[in-house]
């Protein structure tokens, strides 16, 4: 069962319409980058709740949980109207294996994230145990509209921090963007755009791949990494897709 305590909301970060961060204040045990929590509400007499990963490093002061408000969702658009002093219920302990001691050794690392899943990515890069694993970081973030590329500051920063290292690489599929790609991750790889752009091919023997979003996006990715020759990474036969779906 899960330990709930309370959290108070110190912002609410809304990017779009729909699409908003909570930082918040709780006391919760200690986290690894790219794990997940739960936030929750109490709504007739029923907590209603739903994963999140953590956006922030686990040794930043406040949490921040990136969400997109569902229109007929019972929890989301709670969420999204939270304002500064209000509080959520959030679980006390973190879970989830999608971290990088779950990842093989490589020379490259490449983030494949859509919508709000670019969340436990920019946690984990917040890191220094990933640069100073990986020679290089491909950062993929695909979304609908250029309005839905959050966390540009932060991205930008790592950037100019991680220069020779970092290499950013967004999609979005229904506008033209300056920078971006138009299309789906998955049309992308299939005729090997993606690898063109990035100036890195994906092999067996140097990548490594973690895959975070959709159902459908994860799955017709690993199907083509596979097809590449690249493996899932397994606990007892370690390879290169490592994957978590986001609902």
């Amino acid at each position: 069962m899960a330990t709930w305590i309370k959290a108070e909301v110190i912002e609410n970060r809304r990017w779009s319409k729909d699409l908003f961060s909570l930082v918040l204040d709780a006391n919760v045990d200690a986290f690894t980058a790219g794990q997940f929590t739960k936030l929750g509400l109490e709504i007739d007499g029923k907590i209603i709740q739903r994963a999140y990963s953590f956006v922030n490093p686990p040794n930043s002061k406040y949490l921040e949980i990136y969400a997109t408000r569902v229109a007929d969702g019972l929890l989301s658009p709670r969420l999204h109207a939270l304002e500064t002093g209000d509080s959520v219920l959030i679980t006390q302990e973190a879970s989830g294996f999608f971290t990088l001691e779950e990842i093989p050794e490589g020379d490259d690392l490449w983030m494949l994230s859509t919508g709000t899943a670019i969340g436990p990515f920019l946690s984990i890069l917040q890191q220094d145990e990933v640069w100073q694993r990986f020679r290089k970081v491909v950062l993929v973030h695909a979304v609908r509209f250029s309005a839905d590329l959050s966390y540009q500051a932060e991205i930008n920063e790592l950037q100019q921090k991680r220069s020779d290292q970092i290499i950013v690489q967004p999609f979005v599929s229904r506008e033209p963007k300056a920078g971006a790609l138009s299309g789906r991750i998955t049309h992308a790889l299939e005729d090997g755009l993606l690898e063109r752009m990035v100036g890195l091919h994906m092999t067996q023997q140097k990548s490594q791949v973690m895959l975070c979003g959709n159902p459908q996006m994860v799955k017709d990715v690993r199907a083509i990494l596979i097809e590449k020759g690249l493996e899932k990474n397994l606990r007892r036969k370690p390879g290169n897709i490592t994957t978590e779906q986001y609902w």
